[in-house]
């Protein structure tokens, strides 16, 4: 009967989340150091723009954590102070600059907003598994549109986001693929929402386009197994996972420890949060 492969052990999975599998595609050599090498590399100092858009996200969800009636802009300044992030600012005049303006964001942003409508999801773990991978992530807000749910993600950057990232971000298709799975509604729309502009860049998917997002995921997983597979067998790790370098190193957690990502300028952790971009930026 074992020699029949009846009793074979099932498939092993590739376990991974959006931003997993978005690492090693961004470069390799980040996904190795932040997945692969144990110990990884030292990191280098929080960036403050990072501190920014965890305290807006979660002052947004301890916003929904309210009952409806009490959902108004004048709570924000206490949801707001009790998640604050004080890491990665260059000194108390901007980090109080920073909160004054992530507090002018968030109140015209929930003005917008009907307090008594429930999402479906605030921060919300979904998960899907097909042939090749057991994918999870998390979702900061699933919305009820009629019969289909809708795909919510908040952004704090300095530039506006456009549909057209919308439609090629592989993160909000695996989440509305995997939202999809969990709670057995249909989910084609994914929306990026802007808060320092009060905007939104919207999508709305086919079956086909997230299956073609889909099949990258398992192509890009099938890459990450193939080079972990390599270096096993003998490989020079830097040569299974290069770097895929550019002005982006200036901002890479593990810039000190990659030849190429030093051959960048290193920035400043607050530098994001200059209202001005720099010359190289433009």
């Amino acid at each position: 009967m074992e020699q029949l492969g009846l009793f074979a052990p099932p498939r092993r999975l590739f376990t991974c989340t959006p931003s997993k599998l978005g690492s090693y595609e961004d470069c390799p050599r980040r996904y190795r150091f932040s997945y692969v090498d144990r110990p990884s590399p030292p990191k280098g100092p929080p960036w403050a723009h990072n501190s920014l858009g965890a305290s807006v996200h979660t002052a947004l969800r301890s916003w929904y954590a309210l009952d409806p009636e009490r959902r108004t802009p004048s709570v924000l300044p206490k949801l707001l102070q009790a998640t604050w992030v004080k890491e990665g600012y260059r000194d108390e005049e901007q980090e109080r600059e920073v909160f004054r303006r992530a507090l002018t964001w968030l109140e015209s942003y929930v003005d917008s907003l009907d307090p008594h409508d429930e999402p479906v999801g605030v921060e919300r773990t979904v998960a899907a598994r097909t042939e090749t991978l057991a994918l999870s992530g998390r979702v900061d807000r699933i919305d009820q549109r009629g019969d289909e749910l809708v795909i919510v993600d908040y952004k704090t950057g300095r530039t506006p986001t456009t549909p057209d990232e919308a439609r090629g971000s592989r993160a909000l298709a695996l989440y509305a693929i995997a939202a999809e799975r969990v709670f057995r509604r249909p989910c084609r729309r994914v929306e990026l929402h802007h808060l320092p502009s009060g905007t939104v860049a919207a999508h709305d998917h086919t079956r086909e386009s997230l299956d073609r997002h889909l099949r990258r995921a398992e192509e890009t997983a099938a890459d990450i197994l193939a080079a972990e597979a390599a270096v096993q067998e003998g490989t020079d790790p830097d040569t299974a996972f290069p770097t895929a370098s550019g002005s982006w190193c200036s901002w890479c957690d593990y810039r000190k420890s990659c030849p190429a990502g030093q051959e960048h300028p290193a920035r400043d952790p607050w530098t994001a949060m200059d209202r001005r971009p720099a010359p190289e930026d433009l």
